[in-house]
Parts: structure tokens; C-alpha cells; sequence
């Protein structure tokens, strides 16, 4: 194996990691430059495993030692693999590098909405959730809990973003998933194939999600909505039931990456 020895952080060949800020992501990379970063090596190798294609990867020289395998395998798709010092690395990325690996990874094209709902029974659909974090951790709680696919609305972060990947532990790129566009126009579609839509939300005519899970049809989708504002009101019109989860304590409502993880387990098959 040969690894290109950094010692400079303005080396052209790594354009793909320089000042990777939220700004630079959303406009140069993610997606109109058809790339993703991968942070880790543990997400880069389910991201692998998941075929997708690495165009480069830096590495910190002290994990060296202990990622040859994942270094062969990076090296035998024609990828080139940096190593350098890790404070060479974050002067570079402009952030601390999360267990010292990261790739520059090709995006798949999405596919068409009819192929992710296709054999699904339990969807969850994310409206307009802006934050990564909550993106990622849902992603997770899917997973992890056994959903079959997720669909997000045109105004949704993007679940392949930075942060969003590392905080779902790479699990965003097991999950089936897609954009649907347009929303809420794509309730219709949801309904047409089957599914009994829930849109979680606090209503004074909501079903408790004890309820709405102990009477749930074979294929359900389940909407959540934007932090703070939470779901729009032809959403809600729109949707077969609304349906909110029992609190205690005067509390009125969960972070929604939470709620959808309670709400997931309820309705899991």
C-alpha cells in the first residue's frame, strides 16, 4: 500500500476537504457537487458496504497502523488515500476530524419514490426538519428499531450531509430513502399505495399513539414535523389521523429525533 505523505495544507489535491464550513458543504459539495463526506471509519466502511464509491480519503498517520484493511480496500477502487499529521488534517478540513479518517465519497442518485415504498410497511417521513443532528438521529432510531424507509420533503436537510451521516453512525446509508417532491402533494401518493398516514402533532382532535399503534393497518406512514413549528397545516388536513404521544410531568412535547424513535418502537412490526 501506498499512502500520499502530506505537509502542506494547500496541496490542490485535497479541494475536496479545504474549510469544509456548513456554507462550503450546502453550495460546493453537497449535493450540486455530486459528493458527500464520510467521517469516520467506521461510516466510511458502511458506506462501502453499502457501494458507494470513495473519490479520496485522509488519513490521520497515527490510526495508520490499525485501518490497513480499510486503506486496501479505498486503494483498490483507484482512490488515493492522504495521511499526514492530525492537526495538518483539521488545519485543512477546519474542524476536529472524528477518529482521525474522512472520504470524499460520490453521492448515488436517489431513487424514485415508488421503488423505496415498494414492499414497505412502516415509513416515516420527515417535513422540513432543518437540523442535521435531528436528521441523523432519526436516521438511526429507523435503523435500529426496524422502519423501512424514510422520505424527505424538498425543504428537509439533507440526510447525506456531514454531520447528519456521522450522528446516524452511517446507518443513513442502510435505510431506503428518498426526497418526495411535491410535498404535501405526496400524502396522495402515500394513501395510493396503501398507506394509512399519521401525522404526529399536538391537536385537540389527535388519537393517542397507544391507540392509534394497538388498531395500525398493515402499512402505516408516519409524518414529523419541523422543529418549533412542527407540521404544516395541510399536512395535518391532509393526513388520515393525527396522532400525539401521551406526556406526563407538563410537558407538551418531545425533541423530535426522540419522538420519533418513541413513536417508531409503538408501530413496529
Amino acid at each position: 500500500m501506498t499512502l500520499i505523505h502530506l505537509d502542506t495544507p494547500d496541496d490542490p489535491r485535497l479541494a475536496d476537504y479545504v474549510s469544509l464550513t456548513d456554507v462550503v458543504l450546502r453550495t460546493r459539495l453537497e449535493p450540486a457537487g455530486g459528493l458527500y463526506m464520510a467521517e469516520s471509519e467506521k461510516v466510511i466502511r458502511r458506506a462501502m458496504r453499502a457501494g458507494h464509491r470513495p473519490r479520496s480519503m485522509v488519513l490521520a498517520q497515527n490510526w495508520r497502523s490499525s485501518l490497513d484493511d480499510l486503506v486496501a480496500d479505498v486503494q483498490a477502487t483507484g482512490a488515493p488515500v492522504f495521511t499526514g499529521p492530525i492537526e495538518l488534517i483539521e488545519l485543512i478540513t477546519g474542524f476536529h476530524v472524528h477518529r482521525g479518517a474522512i472520504a470524499a465519497m460520490h453521492r448515488p442518485a436517489l431513487p424514485p419514490v415508488g421503488q423505496v415504498l415498494e414492499n414497505a410497511r412502516r415509513v416515516v417521513v420527515l417535513e422540513n426538519i432543518v437540523d442535521h443532528t435531528n436528521v441523523g438521529a432519526i436516521f438511526r432510531s429507523v435503523a435500529g428499531i426496524g422502519a423501512d424507509a424514510v422520505l424527505v420533503t424538498p425543504r428537509c436537510a439533507d440526510p447525506f450531509y456531514r454531520r447528519s451521516v456521522r450522528v446516524s453512525m452511517g446507518t443513513v446509508f442502510q435505510v431506503p430513502w428518498t426526497r418526495v417532491d411535491p410535498w404535501p402533494e405526496g400524502i396522495g401518493m402515500l394513501q395510493e399505495a396503501g398507506f394509512e398516514v399519521g401525522a404526529l402533532a399536538l391537536s385537540p382532535h389527535a388519537v393517542s399513539l397507544d391507540e392509534f399503534a394497538a388498531r395500525a393497518p398493515e402499512k402505516v406512514a408516519l409524518i414529523l414535523g419541523t422543529e418549533g413549528d412542527g407540521l404544516s397545516r395541510a399536512t395535518v388536513e391532509n393526513a388520515d389521523r393525527t396522532v400525539m404521544i401521551p406526556m406526563a410531568g407538563g410537558v407538551d412535547s418531545l425533541n423530535v429525533a426522540a419522538a420519533a424513535a418513541v413513536a417508531m418502537w409503538a408501530l413496529r412490526v
